[in-house]
């Protein structure tokens, strides 16, 4: 009996032990020259959604000057869904592998990084605040950089965007788009085909049914707890209603819903519909840059506020190219790469850096950016509304589609 006990604490030892050392082996971001020449020649294979060309083109971008910069590879690997990158992950794990893993650097937020997190899946040192480039951020006043979907980030991803959930039209043909939520479902019941949303769990589908949620429910508070906490039905009972009072009068009777914001716009711009989505306030402003969208194109946001949120990367626990990782995601956060990347000809995804910690060159990046027509004001985009927490999302996702998924 004692010896089976001793054994079996000799094997916590050696497991703590073995942990302990594949932790001492991370590369550390307090000592930036180790993780600059550890990273020379290095591969990073960053999953992150592919689709959205400008998107790509941005991402490919990126990896020419991290090659040219620091000799860093970047190969970005498309995917549809990120939660397909967690099995993955999860795999993995599951199969005992603790090095040499297929993803380097995964784009990720919400109910995805915690369900990382969670699982043990991602590299377990508080690595992006300590990244040189983080110092830049406004993370004294932008809580989403701490906060992802409520789930502390513990400096387990770092930030590379923000995000507000964000409405578009063409005011050729519709001089006054619907504020309110009951102008919305009035103008969806006087116009039918002309509206539709992406098919959850397409993360501008679920946030569609997470903003008209916000907009119904008594008590916004109850969202901020696990769903556990909360009586599901009751509180989304106004949500289903109003979800299944418009769908008859849904694009394609609401048989059918679009794949995700890049066939919303392009419905848009084939005039199927009148009003489309996006979780980016330069999106409409890109389009037209890039002759997808006409000119007159204009934004807006419900009367109560809308959705707002970061999105970040993160590096996987049994990652390949970690010192590689870090450096794509610090220079993600250069004045440089942050600029680029707010250029609504390029992409138009709004900045996390702080204007005011920029230097003259820094500050000269985004002095000259133009705002394009279809981008909304700081006096016009609205409240900004916290994401529910996490566990939502899986919830909301299971019952929309036990409603209304089975008509796709």
């Amino acid at each position: 009996m004692f010896a089976r006990v001793f054994v079996r604490f000799a094997a916590l030892v050696l497991a703590v032990l073995a942990a302990n050392l594949a932790y001492a082996g991370d590369p550390d971001p307090k000592d930036w020259p180790s993780v600059l020449a550890e990273a020379q020649g290095q591969t990073v294979y960053w999953y992150a959604w592919g689709g959205a060309e400008n998107i790509n083109d941005y991402i490919s971008w990126v990896g020419e000057r991290v090659k040219a910069d620091y000799g860093v590879n970047l190969e970005q690997v498309k995917v549809s869904e990120t939660a397909s990158v967690v099995t993955r992950v999860l795999s993995e794990k599951q199969a005992g592998r603790t090095d040499g893993g297929a993803v380097d650097l995964v784009w990720i937020n919400g109910e995805n990084f915690k369900a990382m997190k969670d699982a043990g899946l991602l590299l377990s040192s508080p690595w992006s605040t300590d990244l040189p480039n983080h110092a830049l951020t406004d993370f004294e006043n932008k809580p989403v950089l701490g906060r992802d979907f409520t789930e502390p980030v513990d400096g387990l991803e770092s930030p590379w965007g923000t995000a507000q959930f964000t409405f578009y039209y063409d005011s050729a043909s519709l001089p006054e788009p619907p504020r309110t939520l009951d102008a919305l479902q009035g103008y969806i019941h006087a116009h039918p085909g002309r509206f539709t949303y992406a098919a959850p769990p397409n993360f501008i589908g679920t946030t569609f049914l997470k903003q008209v949620l916000l907009g119904l429910v008594d008590d916004r508070s109850v969202l901020s707890r696990p769903v556990g906490q909360a009586d599901f039905d009751a509180v989304t009972a106004p949500l289903w209603a109003w979800l299944a009072d418009v769908t008859p009068d849904l694009w394609r009777s609401g048989a059918l819903y679009a794949a995700d914001t890049t066939q919303l716009k392009t419905l848009l711009a084939d005039d199927e519909i009148d009003i489309a989505m996006t979780f980016n306030p330069g999106e409409a402003s890109s389009a037209i840059a890039d002759g997808t969208l006409p000119d007159t194109v204009r934004s807006f946001v419900l009367d109560y506020g809308s959705i707002g949120n970061a999105h970040f990367v993160a590096i996987p626990f049994d990652a390949n190219a970690k010192a590689g990782a870090m450096v794509v995601a610090n220079f993600l956060l250069s004045p440089e790469a942050q600029a680029r990347k707010a250029d609504e000809s390029i992409w138009g995804d709004p900045t996390v850096l702080a204007y005011q910690k920029l230097d003259a060159g820094g500050k000269a990046l985004f002095d000259a950016l133009p705002r394009g027509a279809a981008t909304l004001g700081p006096d016009q985009s609205g409240a900004v509304l916290n994401e529910p927490d996490s566990s939502w999302t899986d919830a909301l996702e299971a019952e929309w589609a036990r409603r209304f998924g089975a008509a796709r």
